[in-house]
């Protein structure tokens, strides 16, 4: 705090605009609780990373199945422990890749999906009943998921041995990212649907990963970030709590998803906040007594948003910062950006420079040796508490508007965001907030990077085979299953079950999603995002 009679510093605040004072004495709070212990702010093991590291998770996918098997394949060889999937738009929106709507993006941004095939190709010698996999999926989540599930079991691998994430976080997509298909409330209907197909059939799956991450990207600050993922939370829990779910039952498998930014103490403090908050949240509004249903675990991935297309191999030192700070944190998996991803997807070279990033910060620099390295700096104790205290008045006014879904269809968080991304690009502009090699210290002497190209004929191939899919299956069984699922989503049966009949038949995702579009309709936002 600042001697007496003294001003704070003008002009010094945190990324998110939070005032700093020039020095921080201890501000008389309580001392936590150690980590371990509710409302687990100072980590959620009492034991940190001492007993195992956080999950290295390097997001991959790109082309075809076959392009994208090989990432994985190189990755794990070169020690990452988990897998994550990056889809491609067509994937993500829910068509099939000779869709009219998919020309030009199919295999773009991620790996293009149709069938079981594909499927059966992307985990082509994974041993998915060893290797955890994290799939960046929303709108047609359950569909991917139940994909997953049946290559599997043509292996022989049980559902109930299958360990890994969807993101299934439909809400941040109204708010921040736009891949969405349903409106919100039939969307709402398939995620309490996967928490109860997912608690029968497998145990071991996280059914949600609630993502603050998009929203930061889209320009959010921390506390928006926390308020309206833990808002979000708050959505899910309670429709699925009004669906007839016990929250102990589902809650446990419920995790997390943040960004990392470039404030470093900043974000070592949020990760504390939210984790304290969705704590008091659980038990106190929900009453969880399981301790585990009221831990906030979380998958943190660096910021897309901070890097740059010049001067790129600078993005190596932001995330490098960006990883230091997720573990002081406290998180539970990583997934490290790679420096050229402003210009194209990670090369492979620039995959492995990002997967050797956390290697090195987890075996040399000593921030896994003890949990919350940051714990009693009055600094970060000042900032959790200031984003507790921010977060938490954010959180009352998306309840005073009616909760999450309301509040995303008038419109709040996205005019929220898109103040603090105005806010943020006029301190760029002017100068005021620094971004190296952009606005200032732009001479260089880099040579320009080689990036990957994912070429035209790649989409041309995925054609033929989804056409070749179709050709070669028996349409009356794929026909029925489609009608079925028609039938379901008119009534209030869980649509999962009826979903994977349609898909074991080897329907196209583009056609399951396309069953459901016919009854549920598609949104059309009143807000632009």
């Amino acid at each position: 705090m600042s001697a007496p009679g003294e001003e704070p510093e003008a002009g010094r605040n945190t990324e998110s605009g939070l005032p700093l004072e020039p020095y921080y004495d201890p501000d008389g709070a309580e001392p936590w609780p150690p980590p371990g212990a509710y409302p687990f702010a100072r980590g959620a093991r009492g034991d940190g990373y001492r007993e195992r590291l956080w999950t290295m998770r390097q997001y991959a996918g790109f082309g075809s199945a076959e392009q994208t098997n090989e990432r994985f394949q190189y990755l794990l060889r070169a020690g990452q422990t988990g897998l994550s999937v990056a889809f491609d738009l067509p994937t993500q929106m829910g068509y099939d890749s000779d869709d009219p709507v998919a020309h030009g993006e199919v295999g773009k941004v991620g790996v293009a999906i149709d069938s079981i095939d594909d499927m059966e190709l992307l985990t082509r010698g994974i041993p998915q009943d060893r290797v955890t996999t994290s799939m960046t999926i929303n709108a047609p989540a359950s569909v991917l998921l139940l994909l997953y599930e049946l290559a599997a079991e043509r292996k022989g691998i049980s559902a109930a041995s299958l360990g890994g994430t969807i993101q299934n976080d439909i809400l941040k997509e109204y708010a921040a990212r736009g891949t969405y298909i349903f409106p919100p409330r039939q969307s709402m209907r398939l995620v309490t649907d996967t928490f109860a197909y997912c608690a029968e059939r497998l145990p071991r799956w996280n059914t949600i990963s609630i993502s603050g991450y998009h929203m930061r990207e889209a320009g959010a600050t921390a506390p928006q970030e926390v308020a309206f993922t833990i808002s979000n939370g708050i959505a899910y829990v309670q429709a699925a709590v009004d669906a007839g779910l016990a929250v102990d039952d589902f809650a446990p498998r419920l995790s997390f998803f943040f960004n990392v930014s470039n404030d470093f103490f900043e974000e070592v403090a949020k990760f504390r906040a939210a984790r304290a908050v969705w704590a008091d949240v659980m038990r106190g509004r929900f009453g969880a007594r399981n301790p585990r249903s009221q831990v906030l675990r979380f998958h943190a991935q660096t910021s897309g948003a901070t890097l740059t297309a010049q001067q790129p191999l600078n993005n190596v030192v932001r995330v490098a910062l960006q990883a230091l700070a997720a573990v002081s944190g406290g998180t539970q998996s990583l997934h490290t950006n790679s420096y050229d991803e402003a210009l194209a997807l990670p090369s492979q070279q620039a995959a492995e420079i990002a997967l050797r990033t956390q290697q090195i910060v987890g075996y040399e620099s000593g921030a896994a040796n003890v949990a919350d390295p940051m714990g009693g700096s009055y600094l970060v104790e000042s900032l959790t508490r200031r984003l507790m205290d921010e977060s938490q008045s954010l959180i009352r006014r998306v309840d005073e508007l009616g909760g999450a879904v309301a509040a995303i269809e008038s419109g709040f968080y996205q005019r929220e965001i898109q103040e603090s991304a105005y806010r943020h690009q006029q301190l760029v502009e002017a100068g005021d907030r620094v971004i190296v090699g952009v606005n200032r210290f732009t001479e260089t002497s880099q040579e320009e990077v080689e990036i990957l190209k994912v070429g035209a004929d790649l989409e041309e191939a995925q054609i033929r085979r989804v056409r070749a899919v179709r050709a070669e299956r028996e349409n009356a069984p794929v026909d029925r299953a489609l009608d079925a699922l028609k039938g379901g989503a008119e009534s209030n049966a869980n649509l999962l079950p009826l979903m994977r009949d349609a898909l074991a038949a080897r329907a196209t995702v583009g056609e399951v999603c396309g069953a459901l579009r016919a009854v549920f309709g598609v949104y059309r936002p009143s807000v632009a995002v």
